[in-house]
């Protein structure tokens, strides 16, 4: 196991090296790293073509046995990243047009991909529903490290922009997987009230930022009261984010634990600055780490054969909801101070899709929702799609949209 651990952060700096080179960003070289070294690519080479000798270069099945939770810490790592880094003046300045932006743009493209599944393909609209809001989730593991990519250069600073993506994109999940979930139900056949799980939505918003803040306060008070290393701090922070998520596994009340996560960082950069820049930089260190484990296995997770099952309608699907979010976008930001310019780099950034897809498209199809391989497909085909295009939008929309 430590063999291939070794062996795809090896191959994930080299081809992410090779990107920057050649003007792309690193992060699509780590992904690739675990699509070429993945179990569906070791499955054909091992098993299919018999290269026995090959099997030792590929991510171990160990490795994709906890894959899930490493991607989980990796996420957990940047979001408390992102929460250190947001100041209180600045989330009064943007807060309005920030839960517009977790919510509207979310919203139309998820429905605008039901109605034109059900259209396209003839599927019920709850199963279109599911697929819709597969789709609809931006995936923070890819928008947050490169909004505080450029929080750190000063690139939008003005008005905030990498911060107002930051909020939107930490919510916009909630919104995506709450719906998910409806259709989900109706697609089995159960009962379920619409209304009911939608009302869920800000209450698992409000109990995140309640717990995060209670949690935060009391990290304070804790840090001040009893000395030690900064190093310890941080696994504290670590392991009370983590617990965070598995409350919220554990369905007894409806929570947003990512919110909660980023919240105790805002909490302790509002009320111990000192401390938060000091464990910022901790954390940063760990990030370089992190964000290799994470994309290496958001590309393991990528079935490149169920793609081919897709054909063109699954690309139309996906290019049209991308759309839809582009037009939800501008709705949300109707009113704000951004130009157009802004505008359009906002909707780029919020293209990328990639961790919320990786695990919930093959749900439908394990649970035996009618055309759930057809679901899995387009769900891993969107990451395809939309990683590159929202990456590549991103690095180049900062030097020619933004101030």
């Amino acid at each position: 196991m430590l063999f291939s651990f070794a062996v795809f952060i090896l191959v994930a700096i080299l081809l992410a090296k090779v990107f920057e080179k050649l003007k792309l960003p690193g992060l699509l070289g780590m992904i690739i790293t675990g699509i070429l070294l993945g179990e569906y690519s070791k499955d054909y080479f091992v098993n299919s073509l018999h290269l026995n000798f090959l099997e030792p270069f590929f991510i171990s099945d160990k490795i994709l046995g906890i894959s899930s939770d490493l991607r989980l810490w990796a996420l957990i790592v940047i979001l408390i990243r992102a929460g250190l880094g947001i100041d209180k003046d600045i989330l009064k300045k943007i807060g309005k047009v920030a839960l517009r932006m977790a919510s509207i743009p979310c919203l139309v493209e998820g429905f605008t991909i039901m109605v034109v599944t059900h259209i396209f393909l003839g599927y019920s609209l709850p199963v279109s529903g599911c697929l819709g809001f597969i789709i609809a989730a931006v995936s923070p593991a890819v928008v947050v490290p490169a909004m505080l990519n450029l929080k750190e250069k000063n690139i939008g600073k003005e008005k905030e922009i990498p911060t107002l993506i930051l909020a939107g994109a930490s919510i916009d999940d909630i919104f995506a997987i709450t719906l998910f979930s409806s259709f989900l139900s109706l697609a089995l056949g159960k009962n379920v009230n619409i209304y009911t799980e939608i009302l869920k939505i800000p209450v698992s918003i409000i109990s995140g930022i309640v717990l995060g803040g209670v949690f935060g306060l009391l990290l304070v008070k804790f840090f001040k009261s009893y000395h030690i290393r900064d190093t310890r701090k941080v696994i504290i922070f670590l392991m009370i984010s983590i617990s965070f998520h598995e409350i919220e596994t554990l369905n007894l009340f409806p929570m947003a634990s990512l919110l909660g996560i980023m919240t105790m960082g805002f909490i302790i950069l509002e009320k111990y600055p000192v401390l938060a820049k000091r464990l910022s930089l901790k954390f940063n260190k760990l990030w370089v780490f992190a964000e290799i484990v994470l994309f290496v296995l958001i590309g393991a997770a990528v079935n490149i054969k169920v793609i081919f099952d897709s054909s063109l309608i699954g690309i139309a699907i996906i290019l049209i909801g991308l759309i839809g979010r582009m037009i939800g976008v501008r709705l949300a930001l109707m009113g704000s101070n951004l130009n157009n310019k802004e505008k359009l780099f906002c909707g780029l950034a919020y293209i990328p899709k990639a961790t919320v897809q990786a695990a919930m498209a093959g749900i439908p199809l394990m649970m035996g929702v009618p055309h759930g391989d057809i679901l899995l497909a387009i769900g891993v085909l969107s990451i395809i799609i939309s990683v590159p295009i929202g990456v590549i939008g991103i690095t180049l929309g900062q030097k020619t949209l933004l101030k």
